[in-house]
C-alpha cells in the first residue's frame, strides 16, 4: 500500500475523533515520526527572499497547529516554505473551556473558540533554544505569533513582554490582534491604539541589540470597516511595520454552513473563508500600493487557491483548515501545481505573479461597503 493512502486512511481515522482529540494525536504522530510525508525539492520557480529571508517556496503553516513549538522541525519537513508558531501568550493560559473546536466537513471548515490556549512564551523559548544556541538547527524559517492573556488589561505590556521573549527565537513575529475569541483584542486593531503597540513593540526589538533583528508582521481580521482598513494601510505604511498578514477567522456565517454549528460562537475558517479573506487581501494590496509584503490566509486548499491569492497580492500565502481534511500530502500537491500554473502563465519566478490581479478583485464590494 503506498505512503499517500496510509496517510490518507489515518486522517481518515483522526476525523472520526473528537477534533480536538484528533488535533493531539497528529501533534504526536509527527513527534514519534509516525506521521511524515516528503514532498519533494522546491522548484526554482517558488523560491523568493523577503523580509530578508529566503523562503523555499510559499506555502506556510499557519498560526494555531503547532501552538507550543513541539513539532516545528517536523513540520518542515512535510514540505512547507516557512512556519509559524502560537498564537503563544506571556503566561500559559488554559483556553476557553471545551467544547470549543468544531468540524464542519461538507463544508471543508472549521469553527473555533480556543482562546490561546498555550503553555507560555518561557516554554516555548526553551523548546526553539536550540535555533539560538546554534549547533546547525536553525534551518527553515520559523515565525511566532504573539497573542495576550485574557486577563491582562495593558495589552501593550504582553506584547512587549512576547517580543523580549522570544524575539531571539524567531526569524520572524507576528502581532496577533484579530482573533475572535480573546474579548476586547479586535479592538485593538483601532489606529492609534494600533500606533501605540506597534510602537512599543519596535521599541523593545531595538532594546534588545539582536544581530538580526527578526521582521515584525501584523494580523489583521476580516471583518473590517472600510475606514479599519484604510487605517490599518495608513498605519501599516508609516509604523515600520515589515508587512501583514491576511487574514484571520471570521465571525461572519455565509448561509448554507453545517446547521449543526453555524450557530457556534468563534473564528470560522476553512473554504467559506476564501473569498472573503482574498478580497481583503486585494485591496490591502492596493492601499498599500504593493510597498509592503503580504501574505495571505484562509480557504486555501488547492494550488488553484494559492495561485488565486499571490495574484491577489499575496507574496507568501499559509494553510492549516485544510490540511484537516486533505492530509500532508497536500503541501507537495499544491508546491507541484503552483509550478505548472506559474510556466503555464509564463512567469520566470512566484514573484512576478504577485498582485497582477488585484486592480480588480473584490472592487465591486469595497464600493458598496
Amino acid at each position: 500500500m503506498s505512503f499517500s493512502i496510509l496517510y490518507r486512511l489515518a486522517f481518515l481515522l483522526l476525523n472520526g475523533l473528537d477534533p480536538e482529540q484528533a488535533h493531539s494525536l497528529a501533534l504526536k504522530a509527527l513527534k514519534t515520526g509516525l506521521l511524515r510525508e516528503s514532498a519533494g525539492g522546491d522548484a526554482p520557480i517558488l523560491r523568493q527572499r523577503l523580509f530578508g529571508l529566503d523562503f523555499p517556496n510559499p506555502i506556510g503553516l499557519a498560526a494555531g497547529f503547532d501552538k507550543d513549538g513541539e513539532v516545528y522541525r517536523q513540520t518542515l519537513g512535510l514540505g512547507f516554505g516557512f512556519v509559524e508558531l502560537g498564537s503563544v501568550t506571556p503566561r500559559p493560559q488554559p483556553g476557553n473551556p471545551k467544547p470549543r473546536l468544531f468540524r464542519l466537513t461538507d463544508d471543508r471548515a472549521v469553527i473555533n473558540r480556543m482562546g490561546f490556549n498555550n503553555r507560555g512564551a518561557a516554554a516555548m523559548a526553551q523548546r526553539l533554544a536550540e535555533r539560538v544556541e546554534g549547533r546547525g538547527l536553525r534551518r527553515g524559517i520559523v515565525g511566532v505569533n504573539l497573542g495576550k492573556n485574557k486577563e491582562q488589561a495593558d495589552a501593550v505590556a504582553d506584547y512587549v513582554a512576547g517580543t523580549r521573549t522570544l524575539a531571539a527565537c524567531a526569524d520572524y513575529f507576528v502581532i496577533n490582534v484579530s482573533s475572535p475569541n480573546t474579548p476586547g483584542l479586535r479592538a485593538l486593531q483601532g489606529r492609534a491604539t494600533l500606533e501605540a503597540l506597534i510602537a512599543a513593540v519596535l521599541e523593545a526589538r531595538a532594546a534588545l541589540a539582536l544581530e538580526r533583528a527578526p521582521p515584525l508582521l501584523l494580523k489583521i481580521a476580516p471583518d473590517l470597516t472600510e475606514s479599519d482598513r484604510a487605517d490599518i494601510a495608513a498605519v501599516a505604511l508609516n509604523s515600520g511595520l515589515d508587512g501583514l498578514i491576511v487574514s484571520n477567522t471570521t465571525i461572519a456565517r455565509p448561509p448554507g454552513l453545517d446547521p449543526r454549528f453555524a450557530g457556534e460562537a468563534g473564528g470560522l475558517s476553512g473554504k467559506p473563508l476564501f473569498r472573503p479573506s482574498t478580497d481583503l487581501l486585494a485591496e490591502m494590496h492596493r492601499r498599500t500600493g504593493g510597498r509592503l509584503p503580504l501574505i495571505g490566509v484562509g480557504g486555501i486548499g488547492s494550488a488553484e487557491d494559492a495561485y488565486a491569492k499571490i495574484r491577489a497580492g499575496a507574496s507568501l500565502v499559509q494553510l492549516y483548515t485544510a490540511l484537516v481534511f486533505e492530509g500532508p500530502g497536500l503541501v507537495g500537491r499544491i508546491k507541484r501545481g503552483l509550478t505548472t500554473l506559474l510556466e503555464r502563465d509564463g512567469f520566470k519566478n512566484v514573484s512576478e505573479a504577485v498582485g497582477v490581479d488585484a486592480a480588480e478583485i473584490g472592487v465591486g464590494a469595497m464600493r458598496g461597503s
